[in-house]
């Protein structure tokens, strides 16, 4: 049987370089036989933790009524994580970090997940990505049972579409086939 995969994109462009590593991490996975789901943040209403603490007294219920209730309820049901997102500044972009923020209503719920890690930058050298690693890392860290498996790089790559051709797309295509 397979495995279910939830699939973060973080990428603010729908078919953007972050967002093309994941489709080919998908169409890997499901060739895999597992059942993946990929969810493009940018396009969803996930709005940002006001540390309201709400969800402490309601049973894991957010105050804020947008669609990171559903997102977060894939979460807990999925076998594997997998959080993608461009380097903004040295981390993680706002859409991905804003996720990962509002787990707070249902984190201790989250348990025995394996995480892959798709990161894409402008810079050629890693320095970049063991920063934003680190962000998507800080997760994981928190979730009792997290088993990291692995990670996509796609450096040196700036505009949409410039991943063509990258060996990052072959690396996501790969690792989704060995869920």
């Amino acid at each position: 049987m397979g495995k279910r995969v939830l699939i973060l994109s973080g990428s603010p462009r729908k078919g953007g370089n972050s967002d093309t590593l994941c489709d080919e991490f998908m169409r890997g996975a499901i060739e895999a036989g597992h059942e993946v789901e990929k969810i493009w943040v940018q396009g969803r209403k996930v709005a940002p933790c006001m540390a309201c603490y709400y969800c402490t007294d309601h049973s894991g219920e957010c105050a804020i009524k947008d669609d990171m209730t559903s997102i977060l309820q894939k979460m807990l049901d999925a076998d594997v994580l997998v959080l993608s997102s461009p380097v903004y500044f040295y981390s993680i972009c706002a859409q991905l970090k804003a996720v990962i923020d509002r787990t707070v209503a249902r984190w201790l719920e989250i348990k025995n997940k394996e995480f892959y890690y798709i990161i894409t930058a402008a810079a050629p050298t890693d320095q970049a990505k063991e920063c934003t690693l680190e962000c998507m890392r800080g997760l994981a860290v928190c979730l009792e049972g997290s088993v990291e498996r692995g990670v996509i790089w796609g450096n040196g790559v700036y505009g949409k579409g410039e991943i063509a051709g990258h060996q990052a797309l072959t690396q996501a295509y790969e690792m989704g086939k060995s869920v």
